[in-house]
């Protein structure tokens, strides 16, 4: 104690000192890493600056949020994938800079949403199309049962049940978040729409476009062909410089043009797969409980296996035919006699014992009609069980009285899903599980035309059944079955042997050439990824890669990284390739062997049109190795061709005045190779004169509308690149 006292009296003052220190160091760096980051000098917290205006990551998340919901009411409460949710974020980042553009766009031009317009878009008698189908649970919640139209009143009354009784009608709050994350969307969207309408309305096909237009899709043209791939010069006898690909970019300038900045890397990927140890336990474990299995009475089953199964309540008591067993080993096992075990065995990503429960002939369908009635209903009586025995009992004796089954449906059934179908359904034998058990039992083991009165007692509903047997089909031998699964995966200590090899990898090759030569070494499959964007969120061949692109923007070529983790599935490392700046690219290591390919088709083009000019299409066939073929469906107005595929060019030439029929043309570069071409004819077929007006004013619809779906898939776009864009990657 007196040590502990003379440290508190010497050096008190300098340790509360440090504390003090080490507590405004914390305060100003997290300050620095907050939202007082630009007043500390730290970082620029802003997602992105949009011609000047900056975008903070609350506006973002709200867009996103918004976006999120939309997905989820219009797929059913499905929730996101990765895979989606990185598609989705990419999708916000683009939307942002578009609907920035645009409103700075439509203020210069005096365009805006007036209170008034906002307000008609959600409460008005044509709202906003996003509202009308405005979903709770998969259901439209503002359409009149009545009129089965949409009625904006119920938005009103949605909005009153939610604000006004909460606990009631929205305890959790998510109806109201969601109702107001559509609105906000619809309404954030207005000026947008607006200004894609300046475009879009404007769309108008003048008489003359619509004529040609005919006169093209009428216009045919009989060829005679052969085609020469590229294969037939061999890439050894064409040699590529840099010049030449440099040469080629500049020539396809507007394919090559990048937008912004993009990032090329190659990486190494230790994929997290089970090892022969994790396939030893799970197999050894069944090994062990094979024994008890088996001698496990009927009774037990269900239970036995629901306690040693991975599966959550696997034990099914469904009976499998031959149609609906799908199974690899469906015969092996159907021909085990009951009580008998198969396994282990591996299918769907686990290993397995499987029991020989019971085995009947069953039919896989039966067609029946009932009458229900009711004692509960989920818990509440409905009837006594004396009252509902002698309604029972009245539709019965009327029927045997000579009464019509539908009739005695109408008058005494509970089940309204088939009063309006005479009491009928049809029921597979996969769903005979679902139905109460002696309902089941007698429809799939009774005999057709038979009928039975059977009390029923499920989970739902309490009551008297009275059934009769319509038709059975498919009738056949059916099993069974009680499996115990064991799911193959990776245990913990092969996932770390796994991080520990790529994290040696990475350690022990800090540069590109020891990169390189270690994955070249140990016959690692090194893969590119190739053009990534600072707003990209995933990764061709990666999937969703969020941090592994902050990292490719936050170092410089030749860098390699760490050890990055994605998902479950595997480990990865990631060397630098090639940084793009906006403009036109660079020949470099990710882009080179596209290039080379290209280059080399468009020498080999030459190589080939030189060696086969002047002859004819027989021999030319006979000299490359190929079959000539013969097309008599070239439409002028299309760019396929039935036999050859999509091949514009030659779809050209065919109609070139140059090109004069029973001469050969020179050598047309298309797809996979050089085609030489004889014209046989041209033939059009004519127009009736009478129905040139009507062909007319389709033609102008369909081209109007064709233009207007390519503007709105190009619109974005090039509002997008024409945009002064700064991103920062570390704030998605």
């Amino acid at each position: 104690m007196s040590v502990i006292q003379t440290i508190r009296n010497k050096y008190g003052k300098i340790a509360g000192a440090v504390i003090a220190i080490a507590l405004v160091g914390f305060i100003v760096s997290d300050a620095r890493n907050g939202s007082f980051g630009n007043f500390f000098g730290g970082r620029d917290s802003n997602v992105m600056k949009i011609d000047g205006t900056k975008i903070d990551p609350k506006e973002y998340q709200v867009f996103l949020k918004e976006y999120e919901t939309l997905y989820m009411m219009f797929n059913k409460g499905r929730t996101l994938d990765d895979a989606t949710r990185a598609q989705m974020d990419e999708q916000v980042v683009q939307m942002m800079v578009y609907q920035t553009v645009a409103e700075e766009q439509c203020k210069k031009l005096g365009i805006e949403t007036t209170e008034e317009e906002k307000k008609d878009m959600i409460y008005g008698e044509n709202a906003d199309p996003i509202v009308k189908q405005f979903q709770i649970n998969g259901q439209q919640v503002f359409i009149n049962p009545q009129t089965n139209q949409f009625d904006p009143q119920m938005i009103k009354q949605l909005e009153k049940a939610v604000n006004e009784e909460p606990q009631k009608y929205d305890p959790n709050g998510k109806i109201r978040e969601q109702w107001e994350s559509v609105k906000s969307y619809v309404q954030r969207m207005s000026t947008v729409n607006k200004f894609d309408m300046l475009f879009t309305s404007a769309v108008y096909t003048p008489s003359y476009v619509a004529k040609r237009n005919i006169t093209d899709q009428n216009s045919l043209a009989s060829i005679r062909f052969v085609k020469v791939p590229y294969t037939t010069v061999a890439d050894n006898d064409v040699k590529v410089s840099d010049d030449e690909l440099k040469a080629y970019i500049q020539k396809h300038a507007a394919q090559y043009e990048t937008d912004q900045q993009t990032r090329s890397m190659e990486y190494v990927s230790f994929d997290i797969n089970p090892s022969s140890a994790d396939t030893f336990r799970q197999v050894d474990a069944l090994m062990q409980i094979k024994g008890d299995f088996a001698t496990t009475k009927e009774k037990d089953n269900k239970a036995f296996v629901n306690n040693k199964s991975d599966d959550v309540n696997s034990f099914s008591e469904a009976y499998l035919n031959k149609r609906t067993f799908l199974s690899r080993y469906a015969d092996s096992i159907s021909a085990l006699p009951v009580g008998a075990i198969y396994g282990p065995y591996y299918e769907n990503g686990g290993y397995r014992l499987t029991k020989i429960v019971d085995r009947k002939t069953l039919p896989d369908s039966v067609k029946s009609r009932h009458i229900l009635v009711k004692t509960k209903y989920q818990g509440q009586e409905i009837l006594s069980d004396s009252a509902a025995k002698m309604r029972i009992d009245s539709a019965i004796a009327a029927i045997n009285a000579g009464a019509s089954f539908d009739s005695m449906v109408a008058r005494y059934s509970d089940d309204d899903g088939s009063k309006q179908k005479g009491g009928e359904y049809t029921w597979t034998l996969q769903q005979r599980p679902n139905l109460a058990k002696e309902y089941g039992d007698f429809i799939f083991e009774g005999k057709q035309g038979e009928r039975k009165m059977v009390k029923v007692k499920s989970d739902g509903y309490e009551g008297y059944h009275y059934i009769e047997i319509l038709e059975q089909k498919g009738t056949a031998p059916a099993v069974q079955l009680a499996t115990i699964t064991k799911n193959l995966a990776p245990s913990d200590s092969t996932v770390n042997a796994i991080y520990g090899k790529a994290n040696e990898f990475a350690g022990k090759n800090p540069t590109a050439a020891e990169f390189d030569a270690t994955a070249s070494k140990q016959h690692l499959d090194k893969r590119v990824g190739d053009n990534i964007k600072v707003t990209s969120f995933s990764v061709p061949g990666l999937g969703p890669a969020r941090e592994v692109i902050r990292w490719m923007y936050d170092h410089k070529v030749g860098d390699i990284s760490g050890v990055f983790q994605l998902g479950e599935q595997r480990y990865v490392v990631a060397k630098l390739t090639a940084i793009q700046d906006k403009g036109l690219a660079e020949v470099n290591a990710a882009n080179r062997p596209m290039l080379e390919q290209k280059v080399k088709e468009e020498k080999k083009a030459e190589i080939i049109s030189k060696k086969y000019a002047g002859a004819s299409i027989e021999s030319i066939a006979q000299g490359s190795g190929q079959q000539p073929g013969q097309s008599d469906s070239v439409v002028l107005g299309a760019s396929y061709i039935p036999g050859l595929g999509y091949e514009p060019k030659v779809v050209g030439y065919s109609f070139c005045p140059s090109v004069q029929p029973n001469t050969v043309s020179p050598g047309i570069k298309g797809q996979g190779g050089i085609y030489f071409i004889s014209l046989l004819n041209h033939r059009s077929n004519p127009a009736d004169p009478n129905m040139m007006q009507m062909q007319m004013a389709q033609m102008r619809y369909q081209q109007d509308n064709q233009t207007r779906n390519v503007m709105n898939q190009v619109l974005q776009q090039a509002v997008i690149r024409k945009a002064d864009v700064k991103y920062n990657a570390d704030n998605f």
